[in-house]
């Protein structure tokens, strides 16, 4: 079977202007990654990674760390959704319920849980895309993979997209997509085995080139 490793991005600019921007963080923890594969003679016939910024400068780095060409093929169904937009139809449909999370992390996740579990369920109307369209196309991304004749792929894609392929592939209850979105650390790696009739998860949510006594630091959520 083939082997496909899909990698979240690196940490992004939370509470910035652009969030969709690597932190010089982000930018090291994806260049550690390459350089832990190259250290393991790890290499891929094919890399696809979403349309966003943060996707694309989390290759670049894990290419220059791996000492592999930076050549990508680009699907949009690896893109994140849109969390803001989803945050503010939840202030705006369902004030009771809606918390202010001004620029902290941890509060800013728990409002974002609950905007998940609204959105996932039908309940938000002012949205961009409903659920079962953001499903659907992360679908379609992992049928791309899984037609790509490759024999080891590698996917940079965002938190959102790597808990429901995980999600789709477990075929757990949604409630567990949205806890596992909530875990998915910075340019950790989720291994799946794949043929084009099937596909198994064999471990998700790794971060083998950040454990490290030195690169603590390193281990990030955003």
């Amino acid at each position: 079977m083939a082997e496909l490793y899909v990698v979240r991005h690196g940490q992004a600019s939370f509470g910035a202007d652009d969030y969709d921007q690597l932190s010089a963080l982000g930018e090291q923890q994806a260049f550690w990654l390459g350089q832990y594969w190259a250290e393991r003679n790890i290499k891929f016939d094919k890399i696809i990674i979403g349309t966003q910024k943060r996707h694309r400068q989390t290759a670049e780095q894990l290419c220059l760390g791996l000492g592999h060409k930076a050549d990508f093929g680009l699907h949009a169904g690896l893109n994140e959704y849109d969390f803001y937009a989803i945050i503010n139809a939840m202030e705006h449909q369902y004030p009771q319920v809606f918390e202010h999370t001004n620029a902290d992390k941890r509060a800013f996740y728990q409002t974002l849980k609950q905007a998940l579990e609204l959105w996932s369920t039908d309940q938000l109307d002012a949205v961009p895309e409903p659920w079962h369209g953001f499903m659907a196309r992360v679908a379609n991304a992992l049928q791309c993979v899984k037609e790509s004749n490759a024999k080891r792929v590698l996917v940079v894609s965002s938190g959102g997209p790597i808990a429901a392929l995980t999600h789709q592939v477990l075929e757990c209850p949604t409630a567990v997509a949205i806890e596992l979105n909530m875990q998915v650390r910075n340019t950790s790696i989720c291994h799946y085995f794949f043929n084009s009739e099937s596909i198994r998860l064999a471990s998700f949510n790794n971060i083998p080139h950040l454990d490290q006594p030195d690169r603590m630091h390193g281990i990030t959520y955003g």
